[in-house]
């Protein structure tokens, strides 16, 4: 019995321990804001990654050229090997001035090791200003390469903001149609009622219609729902998101972005300040000028100065005396001068003032083709934003009359002097509405956001929470 009352303690405690403690396979549903959605997806983009490894190369270039400015050259080689002695047979001779002996030779019995070391090195002093302007050119380029990621980074977050709204779209028009599928199957009920009472008012023609747009709205459904799912699936790819996580919009409502539509001039001037498609290829220009600054400087000679050293030692062969003979395995000797290097391959290096001078040339166009661009650009999506809000307006007007429209042939419809046709035409006009207005407002807060792209602005400029 004891062991029994044992063993019943130990089932309870180990199912009690199982409840407790047992991995959770449920899944988690997390709300995120849209900032919080752009800063993660551009964590995780690919694209970013790589345009982001530019912008480190850029400045690796200008570490390395400004390292460039103290001892470019400064280098150290040591030799290593064994080496026999030496013997004379002359008495008169000390081991410093075996020199002087013609028939010194080889001493076999005798090994040593051999160990040489040779360090060089240049420091320029006057360039005519190469050095120099190759580091403004370097500092000048990462600049460049900063604002070209920005431009890259602009797009990304746009296509995120998108892809964000377009959630909130999907689940606005699923409710829309769960709305109105509540209001199909009220009518699809007194339509059979009116059937079975024989009512004359009823035509079969509307009955036949509400069959036809049955079927339709059951395929809207389908396709929405497979929308939602896509996004779904798209937005776990760009979030990274864990198998047991699922995020959705920390809004529950699709409404228009706060934004105060300006002066077309406003966003142009903003464009041409601020867009970084401008300010990249400012700094390419500056580029390019100093690199071409330094090509020409490269013309002209280079006074530097050069320090030398070298070291030998081979403790089985002697040191020799005498000023001007040296044993090249037993010295040492350090060297400190000024010189002058000049490249006299003219022909070459006009031919590289060239090319750099060409360059600066295209970049200079370059200029010009990017602010053409940016106009264009900008006009059209100021037109789309325009269109976009006035559309959105309009459809909200129209929304109202239709359910004005349903409210009056409900009324007549409920006090018997109504008719089913209408009723249904103001019922499938107010969900077309109701879609319709949804998908203006996104395509308003995407024109919107794209205007602002555009016009150099930060889309977190439109009071995004």
């Amino acid at each position: 019995m004891q062991n029994c009352k044992e063993l019943y303690r130990t089932g309870v405690l180990l199912l009690l321990l199982f409840v407790l403690f047992k991995p959770s396979f449920a899944q988690d549903t997390l709300s995120i804001t849209l900032p919080e959605f752009i800063e993660r997806g551009l964590e995780n983009s690919g694209q970013v990654a790589y345009e982001s490894g530019k912008v480190d190369l850029a400045e690796n270039r200008v570490r390395t050229v400004k390292s460039r400015r103290i001892f470019p050259r400064f280098e150290l080689n040591t030799q290593h090997g064994v080496v026999p002695g030496v013997e004379s047979n002359r008495d008169d001779l000390g081991e410093g001035e075996y020199y002087l002996d013609p028939n010194l030779e080889n001493d076999w019995n005798n090994w040593a090791v051999f160990t040489r070391a040779e360090l060089s090195a240049t420091q320029p002093i006057y360039t005519w200003g190469a050095v120099s302007s190759a580091v403004k050119a370097a500092e000048a380029g990462a600049k460049s390469a900063q604002y070209e990621f920005s431009a890259v980074k602009a797009e990304a977050e746009i296509q995120l903001f998108e892809l964000y709204y377009s959630y909130l779209l999907a689940m606005e028009i699923s409710r829309i149609l769960e709305d109105a599928n509540e209001k199909l199957d009220d009518a699809e009920k007194e339509l059979n009622k009116m059937r079975e009472e024989g009512n004359p008012d009823l035509q079969e023609s509307d009955v036949f219609k509400f069959e036809i747009f049955k079927s339709e709205f059951a395929t809207r459904q389908v396709e929405v729902q497979e929308s939602i799912n896509y996004i779904k699936r798209v937005w776990d790819y760009a979030l990274q998101a864990e198998p047991n996580v699922t995020y959705i919009p920390d809004e529950n409502f699709l409404d228009p972005v706060p934004y105060q539509l300006e002066e077309y001039n406003y966003y142009r001037d903003k464009a041409i300040q601020e867009r970084p498609e401008m300010r990249g290829v400012e700094f390419g220009i500056t580029a390019l000028e100093k690199r071409l600054e330094a090509e020409k400087a490269q013309q002209y000679p280079m006074f530097f100065l050069g320090i030398t050293g070298s070291f030998a030692n081979t403790p089985n062969r002697p040191r020799q005396t005498n000023p001007f003979i040296r044993n090249n395995t037993n010295y040492g000797s350090v060297g400190v001068g000024f010189g002058i290097r000049q490249n006299l391959n003219f022909l070459s290096m006009r031919a590289t003032v060239d090319r750099a001078r060409i360059e600066y040339r295209r970049v200079n166009d370059l200029e010009k083709a990017v602010s053409d661009q940016i106009i264009l650009d900008l006009n059209e999506r100021y037109r789309e934003a325009t269109v976009a809000e006035t559309r959105m307006k309009q459809t909200e007007e129209a929304l109202a009359t239709a359910r004005k429209w349903v409210r009056n042939e409900q009324l007549n419809y409920d006090i018997g002097f109504g008719d089913a046709e209408n009723l249904l035409d103001a019922l499938q006009k107010e969900v077309e509405l109701r879609v319709k207005l949804k998908q203006n407002i996104f395509d308003l807060n995407k024109k919107i956001a794209a205007l602002y792209k555009a016009g150099g602005l930060p889309i977190s400029q439109l009071n995004l929470n």
